[in-house]
């Protein structure tokens, strides 16, 4: 076994300890990564809430990280010691289904491997997330970080780039389509970014008029506040697509009204129960649809296109000793956009 050291669920406090974590030893098939920067996500939020005592085993969140490779396995061919990696929330999938033949490990039949609070597929114990200044994973599941991208800056697009990467793909977001991006987080502000350098006229769409500004330096070609009635309609039925990121439940009812005929809403920010009204879908033949994380072919589209049209997240550097202040803050919004761990103070 190998030891390196991370930040660790105490379930009593339901906040994270720094702790010494056993990996795995080093498969044929593994690339060793020296973890630097860790994207704090809310999924992670969520699950040290839901942690609830040892029996439910360890709990290291983090699974939006880059870092460096430091060792590889005897079967590696596409990496080596001291290449700029990235790894996303998927470490490993069945490999065989027609989702996953399909480029599409995000879908796999079997449910794929998340990078922690799930089963290694191999020898069955708990995966351990990026909040550790190491990470073992697949080759076939870590990415080279295109030269260009900032490693701190670069490390959401694993997670909520890519998220939002998938759906403006499959609906053929391009020069043409008018995008209208619902929520400004760290979700929203990337689906801004990407959909603005796809070539589509783009708006946000937010309840809180004084974000226009910070719409528009993101690429928004236009901003509509929610909460005034005026505005809202002088946009129905306009959208191509509105990429839905509010990560709270809402009415969908005043954002399908936004969707041009034959368009979509793509409803990714909140992933609980929806109550929604036909006649918001029978008028205009409008499509409601969701999307989640991505398939390797995609994540490594997404860098690339990323690095192109220098794309990373915002971001606000914090040292990983500071993590649970950075939890703190997420929960109640207090960030712009995204949090990034510098994983270097574990050494």
């Amino acid at each position: 076994m190998r030891t390196t050291t991370g930040w660790q669920a105490d379930p009593t406090t339901h906040t994270l300890r720094r702790a010494t974590l056993q990996r795995r030893d080093l498969r044929p098939d593994d690339v060793a990564v020296r973890v630097d920067y860790c994207g704090v996500c809310h999924t992670d939020l969520h699950a040290l809430h839901a942690h609830k005592d040892d029996t439910d085993g360890a709990l290291v969140p983090g699974h939006e990280f880059t870092g460096t490779v430091s060792e590889v396995g005897s079967a590696v061919t596409d990496f080596a010691p001291g290449d700029a990696v990235a790894v996303g929330n998927i470490v490993d999938s069945c490999g065989t289904c027609p989702m996953c033949r399909a480029g599409q490990e995000n879908f796999c039949r079997e449910f794929p491997t998340l990078t922690y609070g799930a089963s290694d597929r191999q020898d069955g114990t708990g995966t351990l997330g990026g909040y550790s200044r190491e990470y073992l994973v697949r080759e076939k599941f870590a990415y080279h970080l295109p030269a260009g991208l900032d490693p701190a800056a670069a490390a959401p697009l694993l997670c909520a780039g890519i998220t939002v990467w998938e759906p403006l793909q499959a609906l053929g977001v391009g020069p043409g389509s008018t995008v209208a991006v619902a929520g400004l987080g760290g979700l929203g502000h990337l689906a801004v970014k990407l959909a603005a350098a796809l070539g589509a006229t783009t708006f946000v769409i937010s309840r809180t008029p004084d974000k226009a500004e910070e719409a528009h330096s993101l690429g928004a070609h236009g901003f509509v506040v929610s909460t005034d009635a005026g505005q809202m309609e002088a946009v129905r039925d306009r959208f191509d697509v509105v990429i839905d990121t509010i990560s709270s439940p809402h009415d969908l009812t005043p954002y399908l009204q936004t969707v041009a005929m034959d368009g979509t809403l793509s409803h990714l920010g909140h992933l609980g129960p929806i109550t929604v009204n036909t006649t918001d879908l029978l008028i205009g033949r409008k499509k409601l649809s969701s999307a989640g994380s991505g398939g390797r072919p995609s994540t490594a589209a997404m860098l690339r296109f990323c690095a192109e049209n220098h794309i990373t997240a915002d971001i606000e550097l914090l040292p990983s000793s500071q993590v649970n202040t950075a939890l703190a803050r997420l929960e109640l919004g207090d960030v712009r956009y995204r949090f990034v761990l510098d994983m270097s103070d574990l050494d």
